[in-house]
């Protein structure tokens, strides 16, 4: 349960830092409205990752599982459209938005359980 917040709290502040960084990703509101996009997205990644991965698994192998990022970047595009207090401005500012948002996941996992990410 204490990774679960623990790990909520990062990818708030990986939003945060996202929009930071990009200019046309925005989070109306401070770290609490970053905490909000950060449950919906987790929340949605966690119902529907798996799903879209076994149905689009054709494409996953293919592309070598980079197909997961246009998944993860779909989610993110839901999560925009789900929520007035984020926005992603163009599509440029959603890929480029995934990568970091992904690289920074890949980042929390690696603290959170102590340099095992597999």
């Amino acid at each position: 349960m204490f990774a679960y917040v623990i790990s909520l709290l990062l990818g708030a502040l990986g939003f945060l830092l996202v929009a930071r960084l990009l200019p046309g990703f925005e989070i109306r509101g401070g770290f609490r409205s970053a905490f909000v996009v950060a449950l919906v997205y987790g929340i949605l990644k966690m119902l529907m990752q798996k799903v879209l991965i076994v149905v689009t698994l054709p494409m996953v192998i293919l592309s070598l599982g980079l197909f997961i990022l246009v998944i993860n970047g779909f989610l993110l595009w839901l999560t925009d459209k789900l929520l007035e207090r984020f926005e992603v401005k163009n599509f440029a500012t959603l890929a480029l938005g995934t990568l970091l948002l992904a690289a920074f996941d890949f980042a929390a996992r690696a603290i959170i359980t102590g340099g095992t990410i597999f």
